[in-house]
């Protein structure tokens, strides 16, 4: 792996506050964006909500924003009487929602549904649970899979407009909403791009030097990415084979399938990270793999997975959904990978890393460049208040 990382982890609670605070946060400008999420966390929340608020307060003079969440809902008038704009980010619709939407109306304000995957049409449950690898095997898998996508469609026809990751995935919204829908990609915080820069930079302080172990990453390490990870790993096993001193890290509870298990040995489990610590692993690995099926949910998928890795100078080899596909230009700042095309990618970037070091760090150096132009928090200002107003 790559040598002289910093390990220590430097980030706020981006979600701390009392009702009292985060109110007193959306009141202190003249337009005011507020976002309702049911419950704070580390996945969509962030990306959707927090990261969002922390550009719009950084970049955005005369704009301030905070969240909301179910345990404000007794507050319902007083956020709506607060708002210019109300973002309703992924819920369920229910009588909390309901009401949050009928006080917006009541004051005229506009009503946006900010969504990051295709869970708000039923008609896709069938997909949507089958890629998720998800068993389905009784009454009540189904009843929940159906009520989850059917209230949160719901709300989606509750609002004015929507926002989402990508282009693909807006025109999903738009067909089944009939509303317009802006694209506000993904994209990294303040404290996530503080974090790849440091680690970045100790890179390229050793010259990306290396000890004599190669890693190769899977960074969505979850059951629901079993399917996902199956497309790559006849390609990993062929290449642990081929060469001696790869290692595959796979992050999270994924199992490793069967073709896999004669390596066991050199697979390396890694507890989930929160997102700046995971930016020093990832960093820590040569290559990161992102591994998808091809079909309408997953081509709804964003690009996180590429981004978080350039940002650091690691490579990564994609499958070529429409997000992957859009941000990669393949040989140039990464390799984007269809089914039968995994073991010959592998083997090219570890050639690259074995004998020509040059070509693989102007490749990681060239993701770096794309990760900052297109995905750090201070350039999606312009992108966030198109949508929001």
């Amino acid at each position: 792996m790559f040598v002289d990382l910093p390990a220590d982890v430097f980030h706020r609670d981006p979600w701390h506050g009392s009702f009292a605070q985060r109110l007193a946060r959306l009141r202190r400008r003249s337009f005011r964006v507020a976002y309702f999420y049911e419950r704070p966390d580390n996945s969509t929340f962030r990306y959707r909500v927090h990261n969002m608020i922390e550009t719009i307060e950084a970049r955005w003079p005369d704009a301030s924003a905070s969240y909301f969440h179910l345990d404000d809902a007794a507050e319902l008038r007083t956020i709506v009487d607060s708002a210019d704009v109300l973002v309703i980010c992924r819920a369920k619709y229910g009588s909390t929602v309901s009401a949050l939407v009928a006080q917006a109306r009541r004051r005229g304000i506009p009503v946006l549904f900010d969504v990051d995957d295709l869970v708000f049409d039923p008609s896709y449950v069938h997909l949507l649970t089958s890629s998720l690898a998800q068993r389905m095997s009784s009454e009540a898998d189904w009843d929940f899979w159906f009520a989850y996508v059917s209230r949160i469609g719901a709300t989606l026809k509750l609002c004015d407009g929507a926002i989402t990751t990508n282009a693909y995935l807006a025109r999903r919204v738009s067909d089944f909403a009939g509303v317009p829908c802006a694209v506000v990609p993904n994209f990294m915080n303040e404290a996530q791009l503080a974090r790849s820069r440091d680690v970045v930079g100790a890179k390229r302080r050793t010259g990306f030097a290396r000890d004599g172990t190669l890693h190769i990453g899977y960074f969505s390490g979850s059951p629901t990415h079993a399917k996902d990870f199956e497309i790559a790993a006849s390609a990993l096993a062929a290449i642990l084979d081929r060469f001696p001193s790869v290692r595959v890290r796979m992050v999270g509870y994924l199992e490793a399938p069967p073709v896999l298990q004669r390596h066991a040995a050199r697979l390396d489990r890694e507890a989930f990270r929160d997102y700046v610590n995971l930016q020093g692993l990832i960093g820590s690995t040569e290559i990161n793999i992102a591994p998808l099926q091809d079909n309408r949910f997953t081509n709804c998928k964003s690009e996180l997975k590429y981004f978080e890795a350039a940002a650091v100078g690691t490579v990564t080899i994609a499958s070529p959904t429409f997000t992957f596909a859009q941000s990669i230009e393949s040989g140039r700042n990464g390799y984007l990978a269809s089914a039968q095309d995994w073991e010959s990618a592998l083997a090219r970037v570890i050639d690259d890393l074995d004998g020509d070091l040059d070509a693989y760090v102007a490749m990681a150096e060239r993701g770096v460049e794309d990760a900052e132009a297109r995905y750090a928090w201070p350039v999606q200002i312009d992108a966030i208040r198109a949508a929001v107003t």
